[in-house]
């Protein structure tokens, strides 16, 4: 096996320890409302860093999209207006498709 391999095998391992760590914890630990709070936010702020790595990130190095930039826009204002996650979805991709034909 290549070191490739090794590292997928070894975070899969710990992927599996850290899911069968939270199943094994205590009742009242997992009640805390500070473990509590952390467990509300975390996927919002992992959500936010995936979106502003795929929005600003372009073959690895800094980069502005205008098209990207446009799509995130419209899904702001799709989540302002309460629109349902489907919508959210589609008008992000709509403007994105559009800004692409226009701007080349």
């Amino acid at each position: 096996m290549t070191a490739l391999w090794w590292a997928i095998a070894g975070v899969c391992l710990g992927c599996y320890a850290l899911k069968l760590a939270g199943l094994a914890a205590p009742r009242q630990v997992l009640d805390h409302p500070v473990v509590s709070r952390f467990a509300e936010l975390v996927p919002v702020a992992l959500l936010a860093a995936l979106i502003g790595v795929q929005m600003f990130t372009q073959d690895g190095a800094l980069a502005f999209d205008l098209a990207r930039t446009a799509g995130l826009g419209a899904a702001i204002v799709a989540l302002l207006l309460r629109a349902p996650f489907l919508v959210v979805l589609a008008a992000a991709a709509a403007v994105t498709a559009v800004a692409r034909v226009f701007l080349g």
